[in-house]
């Protein structure tokens, strides 16, 4: 009886225990979700303030010199292209490009690359200027920012040595790089121009899309392939194929139609005349290559001493052509027998064979030669400096280095510096 009564005891205390706790917590968890939190009050108004400038209202939003971020990449080469064209677009409509800023800024990561635009301290100015950016689609968003004089003046520096970084000339030249040394920095050239193609740009065709990182590396690839097995100058190459598609897959024009004797295997007729048919001529792939040149190019193919087993088995042309099922890798192949043919038609002359290449031998077109040699010369300049900077035995000074004399802000500081996101 008595060990009965003692065991009846502790259970009854083990239960008044077990509900005390519960009870505890309940109270406990009640009480966090209920208590009253401290609110972190900003360091500036949450709404601005309005005021009168000379005869005109204004609305600042920063107590110190105001900018907005309008793009933040991880890769160097990446934003500076980026960087490069806003500013080159922007000049085009008379702004002031010396207001564009490149910066890096440590993280735990590694370093971001962002892109600023330092702005009037008005919201009323401010926000349409860069609304109508996001418009034309050179932003894709941005976020207002403030920074104080000394942050200012440093991103300033820092801005000023990526120019000089990218400006001066480098050691090795391109005729002396490697694929293995290009294909990184050429690859992000190729999604660079790409995105920055009017047609995407603009959104006016739905099947023009910017390549991929991958189709991007497989193209670059198969260019240096191609470029090396028919010596040709990589940075013309490369300025054909912008001028063609900026090096995206997209049909060219399809009404495109060509008169000839008689119809070939393939042709598509569109008309029959007394002595003569009218066939579709249109241009397919990335190097808009037409189905006439490709029967052109496809014969100098068949007659072609070289030794095509040194080309990755992708780029081999077939035997037999086949206008209706071109692949886009041979397509490359194509392109790179045709301006090859045109280099040793005029002498190794890369302008009239740049303009022969769409205006044909008889009428090489100089409009289009120009606009190679543009891009060429574009292009060699970027991979040059790419393939340096990423190079540690090169002299080239590496722009994410804090500018001497000017401390780099702190990521904490960054971080906690005042900032207003877009409205």
């Amino acid at each position: 009886m008595l060990g009965r009564g003692f065991f009846r005891g502790l259970v009854r205390h083990l239960l008044c225990l077990a509900a005390g706790l519960l009870a505890f917590a309940a109270c406990a968890y009640t009480d966090y979700r209920l208590w009253p939190l401290d609110l972190q009050v900003p360091r500036y108004p949450a709404l601005p303030t309005p005021k009168i400038q000379g005869n005109r209202l204004v609305l600042p939003f920063a107590p110190g010199v105001a900018s907005a971020k309008v793009a933040s990449f991880h890769d160097q080469l990446e934003a500076f292209l980026h960087f490069e064209y806003l500013r080159a677009r922007e000049a085009r409509d008379g702004s002031d490009t010396s207001l564009i800023l490149l910066t890096a800024i440590d993280t735990v990561t590694g370093p971001s690359y962002e892109i600023f635009i330092v702005s009037d301290n008005d919201l009323l100015t401010a926000v349409p200027q860069l609304t109508q950016l996001e418009g034309r689609n050179l932003i894709a968003r941005y976020d207002l920012n403030t920074w104080t004089e000394k942050d200012f003046a440093y991103y300033q520096q820092q801005s000023h040595m990526f120019d000089v970084a990218y400006g001066v000339p480098t050691e090795q030249k391109l005729e002396s790089l490697s694929s293995f040394q290009l294909l990184p920095a050429l690859a992000r050239f190729l999604v660079f121009k790409s995105q920055t193609d009017n047609r995407v740009l603009g959104r006016s065709d739905p099947a023009t899309r910017p390549l991929t990182h991958e189709q991007a590396t497989q193209l670059a690839s198969d260019i240096l392939d191609v470029a090396q097995f028919y010596s040709l100058p990589l940075d013309y190459f490369l300025g054909v194929g912008a001028m063609e598609n900026d090096y995206m897959d997209v049909d060219g024009d399809l009404t495109h139609a060509v008169w000839k004797k008689r119809a070939q295997r393939d042709d598509i007729v569109l008309r029959r005349g007394r002595k003569r048919v009218m066939v579709s001529d249109y241009a397919i792939g990335t190097w808009q290559i037409t189905r006439e040149t490709l029967r052109a190019a496809h014969q100098l193919y068949l007659k072609d001493k070289r030794d095509y087993r040194l080309l990755p088995a992708r780029l081999r042309p077939p035997r037999e052509l086949d206008l209706n099922s071109v692949d886009d890798a041979v397509s490359t192949t194509y392109a790179g027998l045709l301006l090859r043919g045109l280099l040793d038609h005029f002498g190794g002359d890369v302008e009239k064979a740049t303009g022969a290449y769409n205006g044909g031998v008889r009428a090489p077109n100089p409009a289009y030669a120009a606009g190679v040699k543009t891009v060429a010369e574009y292009a060699r300049r970027v991979l040059e400096h790419a393939t340096a900077l990423h190079d540690p035995a090169t002299n080239v000074k590496n722009p994410d280095i804090a500018p001497s004399g000017a401390p780099a802000p702190s990521a904490a500081s960054a971080s906690t510096t005042p900032r207003q996101e877009q409205p």
